[in-house]
């Protein structure tokens, strides 16, 4: 597909500048939207976490056009000031993360709180979430839960959020973590929750290896001590 060929949503468009979210694949290129696509190739910019990665998306789906630029929680408060200037001039953005929903623990909430608060049309296109995805295969309880993201790494802040996800009595709380770091985190929730508090651990979610392990926590914990760290982790603890 040639660069700005469609339109990211029915009725958009028009010389005002536009932010627009776009949710990209959290392992399989397969889940690229097609409205996804549209709103990646009609935009000017293309504002991401890592150019390559990006590059990687676009070059999947035949787009050429959109400039890249980084767009990280190291150069965040530059490169929000150089975007409402890009917005000001009538500019389409487009923000994506390395994968996934934008601003789910990943950087772009600056930009969009102030592209609103500078009277600019934001938008979204939705689609994969791992936070969802582990949801919904975990099965526990989803009428009503929680999304803690990446839990502190030390000191009293990850003992009071700990906590937190001990305390849950009604809810199914969802937890961010790194392969390396995964082991630490469900020997903590072992500590805070029990050994028999219902979860699940997801990882490598939509990909050639996925996996969900369900059950006790205790039971988890133990098995993760014996499986090679793979691909991002998502824990689903179930309420007490």
């Amino acid at each position: 597909m040639s660069s700005r060929s469609a339109s990211t949503s029915d009725g958009a468009g028009g010389a005002e500048g536009r932010l627009v979210l776009v949710s990209t694949p959290i392992g399989n290129l397969g889940d690229l939207s097609p409205r996804a696509v549209s709103s990646l190739a009609a935009a000017d910019y293309l504002y991401c976490e890592d150019t390559r990665r990006a590059m990687k998306l676009l070059s999947h789906a035949r787009i050429t056009g959109p400039r890249l630029v980084a767009h990280h929680r190291f150069n965040e408060a530059a490169t929000t000031s150089a975007a409402l200037e890009r917005l000001k001039s009538g500019s389409v953005i487009a923000l994506v993360t390395d994968a996934g929903t934008p601003l789910v623990s990943d950087p772009g909430a600056r930009l969009v709180r102030a592209a609103i608060a500078a009277g600019f049309q934001v938008e979204a296109v939705p689609g994969p979430s791992a936070a969802l995805t582990a949801l919904v295969v975990s099965g526990l309880a989803t009428e009503r839960w929680c999304f803690e993201g990446f839990i502190p790494r030390q000191g009293r802040r990850r003992a009071d959020r700990l906590c937190a996800v001990a305390s849950e009595t009604e809810r199914a709380v969802v937890i961010f973590e790194s392969p390396f770091r995964a082991q630490r985190l469900l020997d903590d929730l072992v500590a805070a929750c029990g050994e028999v508090r219902p979860a699940a651990v997801c990882r490598e979610l939509t990909k050639l290896h996925e996996e969900v392990w369900r059950g006790p926590l205790g039971e988890l914990a133990e098995r993760a001590r014996n499986a090679r760290p793979r691909g991002e982790y998502v824990v689903v603890v179930g309420p007490r």
